[in-house]
């Protein structure tokens, strides 16, 4: 009770902006949604300018009103596609998270605080105006102590209680459309925030930031298309990240990118060659790559940056992912069907058929367009539409992979329209199925199988002895019925089938006595 009073001063709030820019269709299917909606409509005008505006776009601007929390968890909404539609979700993705910077002495403050040092034993020089300012923290380029050029990036204040605030508003809400809303249940609103809560407080600390990017620069260690600047962990603490000072045109910047020399097709067959490696290979993925956190330098390398939001595949999902490629790239929809059965994604009464019907109208009109206009990403953003046909479980994962790949596609395309960067990187994608999905990789799968099995058996063993120990303690107890059908007390039951009761117990405790005593 006390939890919900909290919480209606919030959602005064929030009903008033969604009022103002007409933005509670997303309720009114459901009748208490209806009414909500016709109560704040009746308290609050819409804006004039926002009547002919699409309902994406006008749900955009009322969360961009309402802060940096709604900011974010738009965001996160623009990857689901299967409960805002296609176009509200295309929408949404264009949500900029882009706020005034805080004061510089905010920033000092803060950095000296996490270090307990003046910021001039820190660094040499410090810019005390941002050069990228976000919903959660902003960056100023600094030199350090040896004369480094690096870019600190620094939490805002008072940012990790807004946060909390907010994501418990939410939480709430999800709790009550998951109790009041049957039909929400099967899109699991209360573990998209759970999801949504735990990626804000990765964000939030930025050790972890660190840690991902030091991660993900080991994984492309050696590799000539792909950097990510070194971490200086001795300035790097909870509210402070430190990284090496990089250059370079924006990824989407055309002109720039052709002024330095570097052909644009060579950079998109690179990013899509990138990404690949990373969902594929590592499993370890960045799953914000717009255009202001990847730059090219004049070598054609790609540098990422921002890395509070990362996803990961493990190898089951990796090979689920390759099988359901090959078998819509070969227009096998068949397999596909039968692919998202075995994976769980749909459940085993429904029928593989009319799902394969299914995956064939959704793909055939995308597949069938000219080559530079296929889209892997929207491909995947309709399969998620047909989840309630089919009661398919929502896969947050699959979610920030497809966000993920949509923001890829739309860097190549910006760069080199002429092209599809998923055809550029057909031969590694090919070389990687024919590895794991051919005769090799299933020995390979089978050998890991059995491996993963014998390394159970060390605790197999301990637990065998840890019995046995128990037994040479305090003997062998049977349950009171265990021993009353040892002794035969069941109607019926002759007396040479109660000696034959006996016989597995007596050669039990044979076994046992034969190991206590060797």
């Amino acid at each position: 009770m006390l939890r919900s009073l909290r919480h209606l001063g919030r959602l005064w709030v929030i009903a008033r902006h969604f009022a103002h820019y007409d933005a509670f269709f997303l309720v009114e299917a459901h009748p208490a949604g209806r009414s909500a909606a016709r109560a704040a409509g009746f308290l609050w005008r819409p804006h004039k300018t926002v009547k002919a505006l699409r309902p994406g776009v006008r749900l955009a601007l009322a969360l961009a009103a309402l802060g940096p929390t709604f900011i974010k968890f738009g965001q996160a909404l623009s990857t689901r596609a299967d409960l805002l539609g296609e176009q509200v979700a295309a929408d949404l993705s264009g949500l900029q998270d882009r706020l005034p910077p805080f004061a510089f002495a905010d920033a000092k403050a803060t950095i000296e605080r996490d270090f307990g040092v003046p910021l001039g034993q820190l660094y040499l020089s410090f810019d005390e105006t941002a050069v990228a300012a976000a919903s959660i923290a902003q960056v100023h380029f600094a030199v350090d102590t040896a004369g480094n050029e690096v870019a600190v990036k620094v939490l805002r204040p008072g940012v990790e209680a807004a946060f909390a605030r907010d994501i418990d508003v939410l939480r709430w809400l999800a709790e009550l459309a998951e109790r009041h809303a049957p039909r929400v249940s099967r899109l699991k609103p209360i573990e998209v925030v759970a999801t949504f809560a735990e990626s804000v407080r990765v964000e939030m600390d930025l050790r972890l930031e660190a840690a991902a990017a030091q991660e993900l620069a080991e994984n492309f260690a050696g590799d000539a298309t792909f950097k990510v600047p070194a971490v200086d962990w001795q300035r790097t603490a909870e509210h402070v990240l430190t990284l090496e000072r990089v250059a370079g045109a924006r990824v989407d910047d055309r002109v720039a990118v052709v002024a330095m020399g570097v052909d644009p097709v060579a950079v998109v067959k690179a990013a899509a060659e990138v990404f690949f490696k990373m969902v594929f290979h590592h499993g370890f993925f960045h799953a914000d790559m717009h255009p202001g956190n990847l730059f090219v330098t004049p070598g054609g390398v790609i540098i990422g940056m921002d890395f509070g939001i990362m996803g990961r595949v493990d190898a089951a999902t990796q090979k689920t992912l390759g099988e359901m490629l090959l078998g819509f790239l070969t227009r096998d929809y068949r397999r596909v069907a039968e692919v998202h059965v075995r994976a769980g994604y749909v459940p085993l009464d429904k029928s593989v058929d009319a799902f394969a019907q299914a995956c064939r109208a959704i793909a055939e009109p995308i597949l069938g367009k000219p080559i530079a206009e296929i889209s892997i990403a929207r491909l995947l953003g309709q399969m998620f539409q047909v989840t309630e046909t089919f009661e398919m479980p929502t896969q947050p994962q699959l979610l920030l992979l497809q966000k993920s790949m949509l923001l890829a596609e739309g860097v190549g395309r910006t760069l080199a329209p002429q092209v599809n960067m998923w055809e550029l990187a057909r031969p590694l994608i090919e070389g990687w199925m024919r590895e794991r999905l051919g005769p090799e990789g299933k020995i390979a799968d089978a050998v890991g199988a059995s491996i993963a099995t014998l390394g159970k058996l060390p605790r197999i063993i301990d637990r065998v002895d840890a019995v046995t120990a128990d037994l040479a303690r305090s003997g062998l107890k049977l349950h009171p019925d265990t021993a009353r059908a040892i002794r035969g007390e069941q109607p019926g039951t002759s007396r040479t089938a109660r000696w034959w009761l006996w016989a597995p117990w007596l050669a039990a405790a044979g076994l046992l006595a034969a190991l206590l005593l060797r």
